[in-house]
């Protein structure tokens, strides 16, 4: 009876998994997302401590595939404390009313070692769909997936500053999910 039941459970199971073969969650200490901020007379650099990502990952259709960050908007750094603070105020990330930065992908393009992931990116409660170039790595133990990319800072509302400082904030991220 146990051996029946188990075979039933086991066959129930094989045929209700998600289409996605593995769900990753990104590491850490070897994931960062940084940012540079620039002005005519020079540039800041900055990021993120705090946050976290997961990818649901089908090798047989990687266009199937997903991918979540979700961001803790109070860790935010930069390589000038007083700038930090007031990237931290309502001129820019208002950190107090929107607690966190969210990003879900909607599609996935993928060839070769590249890939374009297109979603929606949610930052001060206003969601734009962005789409992101990346590189992809993958071994026996790990999928790292490397972004370089812009945005533009005023879609989202942040405007302080239009005109003195740059529209484009670069981003760079390495997401590195163990398998």
């Amino acid at each position: 009876m146990f051996r029946r039941v188990f075979l039933s459970l086991s066959l129930i199971a094989t045929f209700t998994v998600p289409s996605f073969g593995q769900t990753l969650k990104a590491d850490k200490e070897k994931s960062k997302i940084d940012f540079v901020g620039k002005k005519p007379d020079g540039k800041h650099a900055g990021g993120f401590k705090d946050f976290k990502s997961e990818a649901k990952v089908d090798m047989e259709s990687p266009d199937k595939s997903s991918l979540t960050i979700e961001i803790k908007t109070d860790s935010l750094w930069s390589d000038d404390e007083k700038l930090t603070s007031h990237l931290k105020n309502p001129d820019f990330f208002d950190v107090k009313k929107y607690p966190t930065i969210k990003f879900e992908s909607t599609k996935i393009e993928v060839s070769d070692d590249k890939s374009t992931i297109i979603g929606k990116l949610t930052i001060l409660d206003k969601t734009i769909e962005v789409k992101i170039p990346t590189t992809n790595e993958m071994d026996d133990k790990s999928l790292t997936v490397k972004a370089d990319f812009k945005i533009d800072r005023t879609k989202w509302g942040m405007n302080y500053g239009k005109g003195k400082i740059e529209d484009d904030v670069e981003l760079k991220i390495t997401l590195m999910f163990p398998r």
